[in-house]
Order: C-alpha cells, then sequence, then structure tokens
C-alpha cells in the first residue's frame, strides 16, 4: 500500500506591521505542493491588514502545471483583495514557464540575479522543466512531424471536396479556430473545419442547457443547434479535425495526449485538475478510444488523462493510434 505523501509547510514571515506576508517556497512545486501552496495562501489573504505577498523562488528549480494553477488562482484572489503580488528571486527555469503560460506578463517579477556562467548556459526556453517524459521525447516529436506530413496531405486531397460542401451547406469560412489551452496552460489556435453556423461562438451561452456532462467544466451537446448538416456529418467521421495536423506540425499539439481545454473551462479548475496539462494536448487520446462522446463527467476526462500519463510509452502512443483508426471505421463511433 502506498503511504501518501505528507503535505509541506511554508515558511512564512510578516513584516513588524503585518502588512507584508513573505513565502519561501520549495526546490520543487508539483501537484502535492501545489495543494498546500493554495491552502496556505486562501488562509493569508484572509487577514484584514494584509496589503502584499511576496513569493521568494530562491530555491525552486521546478513547477509543473499544478503550480501555474496555484499561482493563477492566487492572482485572481488578490485582485479581488486589492493585496499586490510580487514574485522575487525567480530563476530562469520558473520564468520560462511563467513565460510560455502567459503569466510573465500579468505578474511582478524580480528575476534572481543570474551568473555568467549561467547566463551562457541557461536560456528560458532551454531550461523548461519536464513535467513528463513524452515532453522531451525526440521520437514521439519525430512521429509526430512524420504522421503530421502524411495527414496534411490526407487533407490536402480531400480539402476541395469538404471546402465545397461547407460553403454549399451554410454561409460563412471553411476553417474554424478557437483559443485552447495546451502544455503549461499555454494558450494556442486549434484549427478545424467550420461544423457550425459563423456566428456559432455569440450564442454558446444559450445552448448551455444543452450541455450532456454533467458539470460546467466542459461542453458537448448532441442536439447543438449550431452543428450544420455538413458539419454533423465532419464531426460523425472525424474530417473536422484533420487541420489539426498543423497543430502538431507546429509542435502546439500531438498526434496523442490529452483533450486540449478551452480557457473558460480551465478557469474553472481547481488545482489537482491542472495535471492534465502536463503534457501536449493530442488529436487522439484515452478519451477518444474507451469513451468519445459517451463521457458525462469531468472527473473522468480527468481520469482518462491521468491514466495516459501514467501508461504512456511510445509503443502506448501507437497502441491509441491503430485504435483510433479502427474506431472511426466502426459505423457508431460515438461522436457527434
Amino acid at each position: 500500500m502506498t503511504t501518501p505523501m505528507t503535505p509541506p509547510k511554508f515558511t512564512i514571515g510578516y513584516s513588524d506591521d503585518h502588512q507584508v506576508a513573505i513565502i519561501t517556497l520549495p526546490v520543487r512545486l508539483s501537484v502535492v505542493e501545489a495543494i498546500a501552496f493554495k491552502t496556505t495562501c486562501d488562509e493569508i489573504i484572509q487577514q484584514d491588514s494584509l496589503k502584499k505577498i511576496v513569493l521568494d523562488c530562491q530555491q525552486t528549480n521546478f513547477i509543473d502545471s499544478s503550480a501555474v494553477g496555484s499561482l493563477v488562482h492566487l492572482l485572481k484572489a488578490t485582485i479581488v483583495k486589492n493585496i499586490e503580488l510580487v514574485l522575487v528571486n525567480v530563476g530562469t527555469s520558473v520564468l520560462g514557464v511563467l513565460s510560455l503560460t502567459g503569466l510573465a506578463q500579468r505578474l511582478a517579477i524580480q528575476p534572481a540575479a543570474i551568473t555568467e556562467e549561467n547566463n551562457q548556459k541557461n536560456t528560458p526556453n532551454q531550461d523548461l522543466p519536464e513535467t513528463h517524459p513524452s515532453v522531451r521525447s525526440w521520437i514521439k516529436r519525430f512521429i509526430d512531424i512524420i504522421g503530421s506530413i502524411v495527414g496534411l496531405a490526407i487533407t490536402g486531397i480531400l480539402l476541395i471536396p469538404i471546402a465545397i460542401a461547407i460553403k454549399l451547406d451554410s454561409p460563412g469560412p471553411i476553417f474554424f479556430k478557437q483559443v485552447r489551452c495546451g502544455w503549461l496552460g499555454k494558450k494556442f489556435y486549434i484549427w478545424k473545419f467550420r461544423s457550425m453556423k459563423a456566428d456559432a461562438e455569440k450564442y454558446k451561452a444559450e445552448v448551455l442547457a444543452l450541455n450532456n456532462l454533467k458539470d460546467t467544466k466542459m461542453f458537448k451537446s448532441e442536439n447543438d443547434p449550431r452543428i450544420t448538416k455538413v458539419g454533423r456529418w465532419l464531426r460523425k467521421t472525424s474530417l473536422d479535425e484533420l487541420p489539426q495536423f498543423w497543430n502538431v506540425l507546429k509542435g502546439e499539439m500531438s498526434l496523442v495526449g490529452t483533450r486540449p481545454p478551452t480557457p473558460d473551462e480551465v478557469e474553472q479548475y481547481e488545482v489537482p485538475e491542472w495535471q492534465r496539462l502536463n503534457v501536449k494536448p493530442g488529436m487522439t487520446g484515452e478519451w477518444q478510444v474507451k469513451g468519445r462522446s459517451t463521457i458525462r463527467t469531468f472527473e473522468e476526462v480527468i481520469k482518462l488523462d491521468l491514466d495516459y500519463q501514467h501508461n504512456w510509452s511510445l509503443l502506448y502512443d501507437l497502441k491509441l493510434i491503430i485504435s483510433t483508426v479502427l474506431i472511426l471505421f466502426r459505423k457508431n463511433s460515438g461522436a457527434y
């Protein structure tokens, strides 16, 4: 039986007037530490006298998506409470993640002093954390590049008939792009063949009542009135997702990974749920093979995403790709 990990305790100092709290962050800030950090910060910000929180990152050399989630949570809480938030002694590894996710533009940051040796050796991009073995696998990236090139060639062949069908069915563009959150929460545009009316995003709030899922952290509706006739067929065959091979080629996605969430979904995440962003999102994955549109709860999605991270290997990726292809040729594949 696995012994549960003891949540860490953070060193907290205060100014004489208790208006400034200084929290020393640990060497690593992953899910266990991030949950404890959120709990600690939730308690601290309740103090009426508090005007400023300083996070000392001098020891910290690793943060993952859960840590990003805890920082996002704290940032929102301090804005509501009108408390100043400052990160000091921020090293290149932490700064790299904050820059990647866009938090560097939203937070007050004082970088750590960089020695000449470290300056020549590290840059924020080179020092990004290995949140999961798949992130640094050059073989997985090679497979992604080859697969995306083949996929884009197939997309090129099918482009004209699909484009004609979309245009004849409803007015609007051929392609649809939407902001999604990738590795560590980095935002990117995901590309698809348009399967909805051109102004569908404007009416999303009006169709939330049709959500087939039991919570609001994901949206999926089998009877979404915004979907066009051609769009329903494209979704049924998964042809609407062919343009995502471009996202794979650019490195924003992988052939296999977790489901890429929208920013409004991520806004509702609790800290542990950010773990699903420790790997690149994929065109297919556990949810595609073991549930697809039959999934009804966000907890199921989290479980499948974490199962993928736990079971990952290059062979497992290939098995999921083959399983996905076989599912697509079934009459009732479950997509909508």
